[in-house]
């Protein structure tokens, strides 16, 4: 089953699953962006705008997402905030170099197939300076986790990756400076992460 329509079928009952134990994580990896002056803010995997009640109005936002039936969930929750829907792939984003100065990657690195590509993609995109905030579950190096790597090859068809390793993503895309790593919730299993790309 294909990303696209694994997640149109998700849709209906994407936020039923996810909004109510991502809120707070959400609340705290967006706090630093009401402190920043007005900038053009990429949310990469917006899924159904669950980002959106919680950004500050003074920013220019652009959310991408896979899958159609995921915008029109997102429309609604876009009141008060300058913002522009694209349809598009994380993993190879319809924009040109350096066009932003935030990127949000938040649940989307371990649900691509590809989340190095989609990490090099959001630093491509960006600005020198600019940061990226990630949001997402992360196996430690040569953490065994059995569970989670017998269910990885199922969950990984139907809707997110439970193999994915950050220090592999950060290896492979060695020009983003790690800013801070903070575990969020599950023992550590999410995190709350901040890159740099150099100026």
């Amino acid at each position: 089953m294909s990303l696209k329509h694994s997640y149109r079928l998700f849709a209906p009952i994407y936020d039923a699953l996810i909004a109510s134990p991502s809120a707070s994580l959400r609340v705290r990896s967006l706090a630093r962006l009401q402190a920043l002056p007005a900038a053009d803010v990429l949310i990469s995997g917006i899924g159904t705008g669950l980002d959106l009640p919680h950004l500050p109005a003074h920013h220019r936002y652009t959310g991408l997402d896979l899958t159609p039936a995921m915008l029109k969930r997102a429309l609604p929750r876009a009141a008060g905030l300058d913002i522009r829907f694209v349809q598009g792939d994380s993993q190879r984003l319809p924009f040109p170099e350096a066009q932003f100065d935030h990127v949000l990657l938040h649940l989307i690195l371990a649900v691509v197939p590809d989340p190095s590509a989609c990490l090099a993609e959001a630093l491509r995109v960006l600005r020198p300076g600019g940061t990226i905030r990630i949001l997402d579950k992360f196996l430690r190096p040569n953490q065994v986790a059995p569970l989670r790597r017998l269910f990885n090859p199922i969950s990984r068809r139907l809707a997110t990756r439970l193999d994915v390793v950050f220090e592999d993503l950060l290896a492979a895309n060695p020009t983003a400076q790690l800013i801070s790593d903070q575990p969020a919730l599950l023992s550590g299993w999410f995190r709350l992460i901040e890159l740099r790309k150099p100026d």
